[in-house]
């Protein structure tokens, strides 16, 4: 028979029962009275994983004594939320908490909009994402943020010693806890890991059983190899995603991405990153990757999970096999690397704008001369400051597109950029 998780078994059930977000939840704070005097408004809960976000929810939902429905915005479509309404509206009010809500696109987080404001759900979503940037504003302005924190190293050893003393099926073991430091470490801040990270540790040690960051580390290294979308290998494995890209190899882009999405991994995440990889590491050598990542961006916004897999699949490998180039992203480096060494360096008076008389007989805009006038639509003229004028910035590289900008360039700036 499966065993319902240590992180399970200990969940509060009430806001005295909660370790961490006492900011919130402690005697006097805003949630806590809101929810004493039942007149709570609807609310995001925005914060990293596992610091107490559904639990929460659960405990509002008992404090407040109505129905509680849940979905997942991982799971759950526009179709879900209208018949969750339908039944929260034969209800004298309801709960609706909605897990991961960044997730939901426009279109479902619109639906939500009409229930919200009549008062038909009392709304309570949960992101890891700033809201400011993942849910829309018409939704967003009828709801309250409110943020937890990532648990202390102390609250997370309260934890430690309460489910060691008082879960009944560990409590049993005599578990000693002499070392904490790697449960810690390894869990991030993340209370639901640590638990399920001790109960992993105390199933592998007899009874009275010492815990060391030692016998912590041997067994999370044999039975731990997960995706964490907040800890290092999140960071590494988008590290090297976008590097076997860089190499051309779409393969391992590929492969790297299937770890991203199995783990699940935003959407959006990977887009907005592979939309910056084209323009940083193409950028004009095959100016279409940058649309095509564009397009990428949007189309998982408003498409999740299973069918984003495939769009960021065709992104990864058409980016991956396209020709490079960094020019673009040297040249406004080394462009702010020249504004920081030389200050505010005045406009040439020719490229100055003259709105006003007394500005034109300051010779603001004299001897301007306009591009379209002349053949090919140019002729030579200053554009940088007197200081560092004849300085280049881009270099174009060797592809196709780009010694093609090169050849224009030098045929009509001759030596003056040395292209």
């Amino acid at each position: 028979m499966n065993r319902v998780p240590l992180a399970e078994r200990l969940r509060p059930v009430s806001l005295e029962d909660l370790v961490g977000q006492q900011h919130l939840t402690g005697s006097g704070s805003i949630l806590r009275i809101a929810i004493e005097q039942k007149k709570l408004p609807s609310l995001i809960l925005w914060g990293p994983p596992g610091v107490g976000k559904t639990t929460i929810a659960n405990i509002i939902s008992k404090s407040l004594d109505l129905p509680f429905f849940t979905l997942s915005a991982i799971s759950s479509g526009v179709k879900d939320i209208r018949e969750v309404i339908t039944a929260a509206a034969e209800t004298d009010g309801a709960i609706l908490f909605i897990d991961e809500i960044h997730r939901f696109n426009k279109g479902q987080q619109d639906a939500l909009l009409g229930a919200v404001e009549k008062g038909i759900v009392t709304l309570i979503g949960a992101t890891t994402e700033n809201p400011s940037f993942e849910v829309n504003s018409a939704l967003l302005s009828r709801c309250q943020v409110y943020v937890l924190k990532t648990l202390s190293q102390e609250e997370m050893i309260q934890l430690l010693q309460q489910a060691l003393t008082k879960d009944q099926l560990l409590s049993k073991k005599n578990i000693v806890l002499r070392e904490s430091e790697s449960l810690i470490r390894l869990s991030g801040g993340d209370a639901r890991k640590l638990l399920n990270l001790l109960e992993l540790v105390c199933d592998h040690l007899p009874d009275g059983g010492i815990i060391t960051d030692e016998r912590v580390m041997q067994v999370a290294q044999n039975k731990i190899a997960l995706y964490d979308k907040s800890g290092e290998q999140h960071y590494d494995i988008i590290s090297a995603f976008i590097k076997s890209m860089r190499g051309s190899d779409p393969n391992a882009a590929v492969y790297w991405l299937a770890r991203m999405i199995e783990g699940g991994e935003d959407v959006k995440f990977i887009a907005r990153r592979m939309l910056i990889f084209a323009s940083e590491d193409i950028g004009n050598a095959n100016p279409n990757a940058f649309l095509l990542a564009q397009n990428t961006f949007q189309a998982v916004s408003v498409i999740g999970y299973p069918e984003s897999r495939i769009i960021l699949s065709q992104c990864a490998i058409y980016l991956a096999t396209s020709v490079k180039s960094n020019a673009s992203y040297m040249a406004i480096d080394e462009a702010l690397v020249k504004v920081r060494q030389t200050g505010d360096l005045p406009v040439p008076l020719h490229l100055r704008n003259a709105p006003t008389q007394m500005m034109k007989n300051m010779n603001y805009g004299k001897d301007y001369q306009y591009a379209h006038l002349y053949e090919n639509n140019f002729i030579i003229q200053q554009f940088l400051p007197d200081a560092i004028a004849g300085t280049r910035f881009y270099s174009p590289q060797k592809n196709s597109r780009e010694e093609e900008a090169r050849r224009f360039l030098k045929e009509r700036w001759k030596d003056i950029y040395g292209y």
